[in-house]
């Protein structure tokens, strides 16, 4: 019966383990012998092929549920390059946004003067300071900030 249902899978063009006998007529079959006699049964459906494919879905699932939390999202996971994810561009249009934000409230607060508040914006333009906070330590160290009168 074995090579039976290999013929029989090879006709129906799926594997051995998806084919199915009748159990009321497993005496056809017993006698089947050619490729025409399979395609018979297969016509009368005393050779059936099992349902689609029945791999589980629970572990997409649960990689799923772990995804929505927020899980399983380190550098093991991140496919392209270093710059695939967030460019160098929108890097700089960030950096570069929270710089002159910053820079704009320390001019309308009157912490820094005008002719200081172009020099800052300059050099924060040609890309000197790293972020926010290298603006404050430089301000700082070059005593800048205007003390409220």
């Amino acid at each position: 019966m074995k090579n039976k249902k290999k013929l029989a899978a090879k006709i129906m063009k799926v594997s051995p383990k998806k084919v199915k006998f009748v159990a009321d007529a497993l005496e056809d079959i017993k006698k089947a012998i050619t490729r025409s006699d399979f395609r018979g049964l297969i016509a009368v459906k005393k050779i059936v092929k099992s349902g689609k494919n029945e791999s589980s879905r629970s572990g997409a699932r649960k990689i799923a549920a772990q995804k929505r939390k927020g899980r399983r999202k380190g550098k093991g996971t991140k496919k392209g390059s270093k710059h695939s994810i967030v460019s160098k561009k929108e890097k700089w249009i960030n950096k570069i946004r929270a710089q002159r934000i910053f820079l704009k409230e320390l001019s309308d607060k009157n912490l820094v003067s005008k002719k200081d508040y172009h020099m800052l914006y300059s050099k924060s333009k040609g890309g000197y300071f790293r972020n926010k906070r290298h603006i404050k330590l430089y301000l700082k160290e070059h005593y800048l900030i205007q003390e409220k009168k």
